[in-house]
């Protein structure tokens, strides 16, 4: 297939890329700059510049496609509000493009706030809590009713790997800036993991399948306790492991003290879905993790 990639220079998206590749597909990376171009004409990807407020460009380049993975993203946590209309916007725009073809799209999503009280499934509905503006699986989803054949990858909240720019990056930053890694409360509250490899195998075998499912999820480890995860990244600073109020995390706090078990039991099943790269302690106990 001839598969876009949006956010292809991305952390998770450059992983896709080179799955994609790997698995025979041609890709084509939306890019912000020349930079990524090169990078992507380097390891064998096209490419066509631009931003997810190209709205235009985004259909069009989707319309000239066999298949579209939205991994793009913008991480900007002040703008959180203004960065999740972006994406709806976006998605919205691929799904023009892809409308009346029955050529898949793959929206990325994530795990919180599905289920309380028991691990999260393919099978719960979205969340939709007040103050959490993300609506990426929504806007996929009502993309599926008018007909587009859409599908959400819902990712872990930790997606890692040596160079992780993610959540344990922010972890890891605010441990060095305050001189303690720190948990809320007990710090039993579970998040789950996948390698950045394993995802991208996912998304690949998702697209490979057909997209035949409203919702996939990459999860390797279904919860690890969060203090688990600070004391991984106390030892890997050498820094002591402490319990911490909300304060401490300050905009953070909402994500440190979630609580989001999650099952991939359905999608390892119908994929054949099988990880193979180290877990997120494991990955936390390499020094190279700890390279700025």
């Amino acid at each position: 297939m001839q598969v876009l990639v949006t956010g292809a220079s991305g952390w998770v998206g450059s992983a896709v890329v080179r799955e994609l590749l790997h698995g025979g597909h041609q890709v084509t990376g939306l890019v912000r700059s020349s930079a990524g171009a090169t990078a992507l004409a380097a390891i064998g990807a096209g490419s066509v510049l631009g931003t997810l407020d190209d709205l235009a460009l985004l259909q069009h380049s989707a319309a000239q496609a066999d298949a579209v993975i939205h991994t793009a993203f913008n991480h900007d946590f002040s703008r959180f509000a203004d960065n999740c209309a972006q994406d709806q916007r976006a998605i919205a725009a691929l799904g023009a493009g892809l409308a009346g073809s029955d050529k898949p799209l793959l929206v990325t999503s994530g795990v919180a706030h599905l289920a309380q009280g028991r691990p999260a499934t393919e099978a719960d509905l979205p969340a939709d809590p007040p103050g959490y503006p993300r609506r990426s699986e929504a806007a996929a989803r009502e993309l599926a009713q008018q007909g587009v054949r859409a599908a959400t990858v819902r990712l872990a909240p930790s997606v890692h790997g040596v160079g992780d720019q993610g959540f344990m990056r922010i972890l890891i930053n605010l441990a060095r800036q305050t001189g303690v890694s720190a948990y809320l409360g007990d710090g039993q509250n579970c998040w789950p993991a996948v390698h950045r490899e394993d995802a991208a195998l996912l998304y690949r075998l998702a697209l490979e399948s057909g997209v035949q499912q409203p919702v996939y999820h990459a999860i390797d480890e279904s919860g690890i306790p969060f203090r688990q995860i600070a004391t991984a990244i106390g030892q890997g600073l050498g820094l002591p492991v402490a319990e911490r109020g909300p304060e401490h995390f300050g905009w953070f706090a909402g994500f440190a003290g979630l609580h989001m078990p999650t099952s991939s039991a359905r999608t390892s099943a119908l994929l054949g879905w099988h990880t193979a790269a180290p877990g997120l302690l494991a990955d936390l106990a390499l020094p190279a993790y700890f390279q700025s």
